[in-house]
């Protein structure tokens, strides 16, 4: 089965594309986001503290984070593959990760980037607490988080780049025409021979 992780800016159409991606791979979509929110709505422990993060536009601090998701890929619809949307997000989460899976004998086989102007991305965040009604998704809020990519989740792509299984995708335009785009281009990287590491 396929391992997989998705990272792109807030606004780039993560979680839209991780559902699809997933759908295609046969395996399960794994979104912090989305298990972040639950706790806050459900007012868990973890919740209520992710939501002082969350709602002052910070990333959960990283213990919470790797917590989270280490119990989640422990799942048994998780342990034959996976799409991770929304971590890692720093470098020493990616770390994490690679010890999490390194534990089961497992590594990633790609990662998508998804790639898509600053002024978009504003544009689709606006729409987007508008229709929703989101909390976290305020202009101040949304500039904040871009701020944070662009000095820390920045250095996780890299860190993938160099380990050359960055799959960059243009995240612009019509979301079933990126669908599209990123499930070749993933297809693409995994036929391609690899150079032994």
């Amino acid at each position: 089965m396929t391992r997989l992780l998705i990272i792109g800016p807030p606004g780039s159409g993560k979680g839209t594309q991780a559902g699809q991606i997933a759908r295609h791979f046969g395996v399960p979509a794994v979104s912090t986001g989305d298990i972040f929110r639950n706790n806050v709505s459900r007012q868990t422990e973890l919740g209520n503290q992710a939501a002082r993060y969350l709602d002052g536009g910070h990333f959960v601090p990283d213990h919470l984070t790797n917590a989270l998701v280490k119990d989640r890929l422990l799942d048994s619809d998780a342990l034959q593959g996976f799409l991770l949307d929304g971590y890692p997000r720093t470098a020493q989460q990616s770390a994490e990760l690679d010890a999490m899976l390194a534990a089961q004998g497992h590594a990633l086989d790609a990662v998508i980037e998804l790639q898509a102007p600053d002024a978009e991305l504003e544009e689709r965040m606006h729409r987007r607490a508008l229709d929703q009604g989101r909390t976290d998704d305020t202009i101040d809020v949304f500039r904040r988080r871009l701020d944070l990519y662009h000095r820390q989740t920045h250095e996780v792509v890299s860190v993938y780049a160099g380990r050359g299984i960055l799959v960059s995708v243009n995240g612009s335009g019509d979301p079933g025409a990126i669908t599209g785009l990123a499930i070749a281009a993933v297809e693409q990287f995994l036929k391609a021979p690899r150079s032994p590491s």
